[in-house]
């Protein structure tokens, strides 16, 4: 059975309306238009802000659905010396050639507001706020999900077969799988998986973290800013050995609980990242990583539907993931804990 707004919500869902239109820069959400790149700009900020992980890495406009990657370095040293008396200086082009391009998929965020819950919201003034805010904080939550867990851009997703919307896009861990396969780690002395542990493959993480540091490029490798991302279940069984260990001294205890247990892995300053893989680790630069979406893709339509008894908000843009050089970048996975 549907049922209509209340006089309330009804104002306030009107109020939404005129917010969204005045943002956009546009006389009426009632209608599919398009936003305008420079507020697309603006939109992408707010989402990126939602999330410390999205502010760390690249999140960039781009104006073609397919193109050569933003962020192209140098991949081997460019300082020499030329004895110009026998021979020309030739400056000679050190980026790298292989993977470096980039292709979009088209990307929807579409979300039902329930008349009931527009009613409930009704009471609170900074209501489109709200709104707003939890809409822009879940697409920064999905777009760190299919960075991590994305295998393939499928031509209709379906979120039941796929909870970690493996199917919208291909992420940065299976383009590596792909396009890197020497400088992922997927298994050791058993087939299909790596032990972590006394006994196993790598004593601890400490070791493990220095070999997957060791398959990336000489280049980069003591370039200062590589980063270790581990998996949750990692970090909290190695949390689990000091607590075992120390955890009875009271300042020990109090180090640990403040999330200084170990501030580096192999060398490298550690990290943990909502949805990462929890038996994994990704050895890279934040600014390797990006995030990219056509400025002139954006679409958004906000309408009323009586026979759902809510309100529908259509977003949708071209979006992808890049790793910017694939030199900089290796990975271990499947990973299990021995003991």
């Amino acid at each position: 059975m549907s049922r209509s707004l209340s006089s309330s919500a009804s104002s306030k869902y009107l109020h939404l309306q005129e917010a969204i239109a005045e943002t956009y820069n546009i006389e009426t959400v009632t209608r599919t238009f398009a936003v305008e790149p420079s507020v697309a700009q603006e939109l992408n900020d707010k989402i990126t802000a939602k999330a410390d992980f999205l502010e760390r890495i690249n999140v960039v406009p781009v104006s073609e659905i397919k193109g050569d990657k933003v962020f192209l370095g140098v991949s081997s040293p460019v300082t020499s010396r030329t004895n110009t008396k026998t021979t020309e200086r030739e400056a000679k082009d050190f980026s790298s050639l292989e993977n470096n391009s980039y292709e979009l998929a088209s990307t929807e965020s579409d979300v039902a507001l329930p008349f009931a819950k527009i009613d409930a919201w009704a009471k609170f003034p900074d209501f489109q706020d709200r709104y707003t805010g939890s809409v822009q904080k879940q697409i920064a939550l999905d777009r760190m999900l299919v960075g991590f867990h994305g295998t393939h851009a499928a031509p209709q997703t379906d979120i039941s077969a796929y909870p970690m919307l493996q199917d919208v896009n291909k992420g940065w861990l299976q383009q590596a799988r792909e396009q890197i396969p020497a400088q992922v780690l997927s298994e050791g002395t058993t087939a299909g998986k790596i032990r972590l542990g006394a006994g196993g493959d790598y004593a601890n993480l400490d070791v493990l973290v220095h070999d997957v540091k060791q398959m990336i490029d000489l280049v980069f490798r003591d370039a200062g800013d590589l980063i270790a991302i581990i998996g949750g279940d990692l970090l909290a069984a190695d949390k689990a050995k000091l607590y075992a260990k120390q955890g009875d001294t009271p300042s020990e205890k109090e180090r640990i609980e403040g999330a200084q247990v170990i501030a580096t892995y192999g060398g490298l300053p550690a990290f943990s990242v909502p949805f990462f893989p929890d038996n994994a680790v990704l050895v890279t630069s934040w600014e390797n990583l990006s995030i990219y979406y056509q400025a002139s893709s954006w679409r958004r339509h906000l309408i009323e539907n009586p026979k759902r008894s809510r309100v529908e908000d259509y977003n949708s843009r071209n979006e992808g993931y890049v790793i910017e050089q694939l030199e900089k970048l290796a990975m271990a996975e499947n990973i299990e804990l021995e003991g």
